[in-house]
């Protein structure tokens, strides 16, 4: 192997370890959340942030973490980002109280974007035509390991080590990522490179964390309070001011004329399309198994697994298929059968064994596998190389925004469903209210305190239903996915680009 070739692998395993570690970031307080919370403690928003400040940080600061390192070296961005995984995944475990938690999240969210952005960024640049193709599935492979295998190494854990160790095998992993990039990693930048739209980015920032906090908050404030709408307000305006700022920069950091072409349109709309499908299940499922049902850490990462296992296999059977078939047929019957597998699940009450579960969950996660597949390797065809950091910052931003947002529409929504399901069984509506907070974050003994009439086999009821109500709306919502996508990408073009983007799974 030469010199250049040696570089090459050695960058690669690099950001395929980056990518691996940051579904753990996600998939891993979703399953010690229980423990997080009896340590901590917290109210429901504050446990809610657990999860979504990482999110927010995430989605809110990929394009500019790409901007940054186009313009000042994608190395030393990426090195820098896996450094702050390694430091905030160690404050995790040292933080004295949920807020301080909730920051230090954020802060790795902030560490993710980075290595992630620069990490891509780096591969587009050395990689060309199919291997270029092949090293950005692998990406999406490692991702997908760590989402299939993150809830079942969180569960052994936190059941054999305990939920400190959960929260610093992302830091592990940079580390190790780190070793291997910083002395062979070779270091670019995009001479024409303009830095960072600071307008640009803040405005983008204050519309994702506006719009966060007036829906998480709502839960607790009611969808009325000025505080609320003050928030979700503020979110439409700086969601306008960001789309003016990027109309008029020289340089933006998202380019809006790239939403003219369908293609382009198709390709986002599929990187959100799992959110509500899939990634949702990975921090309600635990929530579930694990604080409503009482079971241990270990036994809820099998669950998890019969749910993401499939992304490990499913994206070959999308390779053989991309050879028959457009992209959008493929992504379209993906989202179908996902959706069939949340109607299914919606049927299955509170207790139902890993016999009764396994089949919709499976089905849910072989159905997102078909989509999953695609989704890297479309998304860097459809930016010029030249615009690496933007390729990786827009189509990222767009699945973990999507995310982000879904994480915290479903979480209030499933809270609003609980309480609607109580409402009969109690005369206080704001014991009602808290108390069905406390249910959708896994807080049984603190809902039944709150009810003091209700018993256990009541509350996992009003639970039940409420959570199979949400899974039949998340199944409408995907198969209203799966028409809009199909669309947007079922042209003879699209077919191509997906056998060209996953002739690497078969090879």
């Amino acid at each position: 192997m030469s010199s250049s070739d040696s570089h090459k692998a050695w960058l690669l395993a690099a950001v395929c370890l980056a990518a691996l570690g940051m579904p753990l970031s996600f998939t891993g307080p979703a399953v010690v959340l229980p423990a997080i919370r009896d340590v901590l403690g917290g109210t429901p928003v504050q446990l809610n942030w657990v999860t979504n400040a990482f999110m927010l940080s995430f989605g809110a600061t990929l394009m500019a973490a790409g901007a940054l390192a186009d313009a000042y070296g994608r190395k030393r961005v990426f090195l820098l980002g896996l450094a702050v995984v390694a430091l905030s995944s160690a404050l995790l475990t040292l933080a004295p109280g949920i807020v301080a938690f909730d920051l230090a999240r954020a802060v790795q969210g902030l560490g993710s974007a980075a290595a992630f952005a620069a990490g891509t960024a780096a591969l587009a640049q050395v990689f060309d035509g199919p291997a270029r193709l092949r090293a950005f599935s692998l990406i999406g492979t490692s991702f997908g390991v760590g989402l299939s295998c993150g809830s079942i190494l969180s569960g052994w854990l936190a059941d054999t080590v305990g939920w400190h160790a959960v929260m610093l095998s992302p830091g592990a992993v940079s580390l190790v990522a780190l070793g291997l990039a910083a002395p062979r990693m070779r270091e670019s930048r995009n001479p024409q490179a303009m830095g960072l739209d600071v307008p640009g980015t803040l405005s983008f920032t204050a519309a994702l964390s506006l719009l966060t906090l007036g829906v998480l908050q709502a839960p607790d404030s009611g969808w009325g309070s000025p505080w609320v709408l003050a928030a979700l307000a503020g979110a439409l305006a700086m969601g306008a001011a960001f789309i003016a700022i990027e109309r008029r920069v020289a340089h933006p950091m998202l380019d809006l004329s790239l939403f003219r072409f369908p293609r382009f349109v198709g390709v986002q709309l599929l990187a959100a399309a799992p959110a509500y499908g899939f990634v949702v299940l990975l921090v309600l499922l635990p929530i579930r198994f694990i604080g409503l049902e009482g079971r241990s850490a270990l036994e809820a990462g099998g669950f998890m697994f019969a749910l993401s296992g499939p992304i490990l296999v499913v994206p070959t059977l999308a390779a053989w298929l991309a050879h028959r078939f457009s992209a959008g047929v493929i992504s379209a019957v993906g989202l179908l059968v996902c959706a069939a597998g949340l109607v299914w699940l919606a049927r299955c009450a509170p207790g139902t064994s890993l016999h009764g579960l396994v089949g919709p969950l499976l089905l849910i996660g072989a159905g997102i596998g078909l989509p999953w597949g695609l989704m890297d390797g479309l998304a860097v065809s459809v930016v010029p190389r030249e615009r690496a950091g933007m390729a990786s910052g827009i189509f990222n931003t767009v699945r973990v925004a999507g995310e982000g947002i879904a994480l915290a529409l479903v979480g209030a929504g499933l809270t609003a469903l609980v309480a609607l399901q109580l409402g009969s069984s109690a005369s206080s509506s704001v014991a009602v209210s808290q108390a069905a907070q406390r249910v959708a974050t896994g807080d049984l003994a603190q809902a039944l305190a709150l009810l003091p009439g209700m018993d256990r086999a009541g509350l996992l009821h009003a639970y039940g239903a409420a959570f199979g109500t949400l899974l039949c709306v998340l199944a409408g919502v995907t198969v209203l996915t799966a028409v809009v996508v199909f669309l947007f990408l079922r042209g003879e073009g699209e077919s191509h680009g997906a056998e060209a983007a996953l002739k690497c799974s078969t090879s």
